[in-house]
C-alpha cells in the first residue's frame, strides 16, 4: 500500500539507497536532513490516519509532532541490512509514537469510556441474542435513548476507536510463555472471528473497514469515495468497531 502512496521513480529508489547507504557509513546530519524530508509525508499520511474520530480538543499538530520524534527514531534505528522495507518499519515507529503520546496524556474523559463500555456491551449482548447485526433502532431501544441520541453518542465514543485493530488484535492474543490459554484467543482464531464479523457487517460499514485497514486510505479519502461526510465515515468507523470488538469479546467469554 505504501508503494502505491510514494509512487517513486526508479531515479528515486536509487538516489534514497544511496543516501541509506551513504548513512550507514558516517551517519552525518546532513545525510540525515535528506532522509527526514524525503519521509516526512508518511508523518502526514499515519497522522491523517490516526486522528480518525478525534475530539477537537486534541491537537493534530501535537500528533504530528510525536509522529515527527517516531520518524527520527526509526532512521537511527534502522537496519538496512535486514532486507525491511523502511516506510514498514517506520510507519510502526510514527504511529507507535502517536499512540503512547495519547495514551500518556489520558485524553478520553471517564464518562466518554463509561459510555463506550455501555454500548459495546448493549450491542453485544443484542447480537448475540439475534445471531445478527443490532439494528440502530434496536440498540436505541435497549439503551433507552432516541435514534438521534444513539447517533450523537456514537459521535461522542468514536475517540475510543483510536487504537488500531492491529493493535487490538495483539491485546487479544498471547503475550508471552506465562499466558494462560484460557484467558487469550490464539492470533489465527482471532483473525477468523474478525473476518466472519466483517462479512456481517452494513454494506457501508464493510467498506469503511476495508478502505480504512486494507487499503489504508484517510478518513478524508473515504468520505470523497463514498460521498458521504467525515463525520457520517466516522460514525460508521466507530459502529464496526465496537461490532468486531463484541465479536472478539464474546469468543474470549466463550473460553472461560
Amino acid at each position: 500500500m505504501l508503494a502505491k502512496r510514494e509512487n517513486q521513480s526508479e531515479d528515486q529508489l536509487v538516489e534514497v539507497q544511496s543516501l541509506w547507504t551513504e548513512y550507514k557509513k558516517n551517519r552525518t546530519s546532513d545525510i540525515r536532513e535528506k532522509l527526514i524530508e524525503h519521509y516526512m509525508p508518511l508523518v502526514k499520511l499515519v497522522t491523517g490516519r490516526i486522528s480518525i474520530g478525534l475530539p477537537s480538543h486534541v491537537d493534530k499538530d501535537d500528533l504530528a509532532g510525536n509522529g515527527f520524534f517516531g520518524l527520527l527514531e526509526a532512521i537511527e534505528r534502522y537496519d538496512i541490512t535486514r532486507g525491511v522495507k523502511f516506510e514498514t518499519y517506520a510507519v510502526a515507529r510514527i504511529r507507535g509514537a502517536m499512540i503512547d503520546s495519547l495514551r500518556a496524556q489520558d485524553w478520553i474523559p471517564v464518562t466518554v469510556r463509561q459510555k463506550a463500555r455501555q454500548y459495546e456491551q448493549v450491542v453485544s449482548q443484542l447480537e448475540h441474542n439475534f445471531g445478527r447485526s443490532a439494528k440502530d433502532e434496536e440498540i436505541a431501544a435497549a439503551m433507552g435513548i432516541t435514534l438521534l441520541q444513539l447517533h450523537n453518542l456514537l459521535n461522542t465514543i468514536s475517540s475510543c476507536t483510536i487504537i488500531p485493530l492491529d493493535d487490538y488484535v495483539k491485546s487479544e492474543t498471547p503475550s508471552g510463555v506465562g499466558a494462560n490459554p484460557t484467558q487469550y484467543l490464539e492470533e489465527e482464531e482471532v483473525k477468523a472471528i474478525l473476518a466472519k464479523t466483517i462479512d456481517k457487517l452494513s454494506e457501508k460499514e464493510r467498506l469503511v473497514i476495508t478502505l480504512y485497514y486494507y487499503e489504508e486510505l484517510t478518513l478524508k479519502e473515504i468520505s470523497l469515495i463514498l460521498k458521504l461526510t467525515e463525520a457520517r465515515i466516522s460514525q460508521l468507523h466507530t459502529k464496526a468497531i465496537f461490532r468486531l470488538r463484541g465479536a472478539l469479546s464474546r469468543a474470549k467469554a466463550s473460553l472461560l
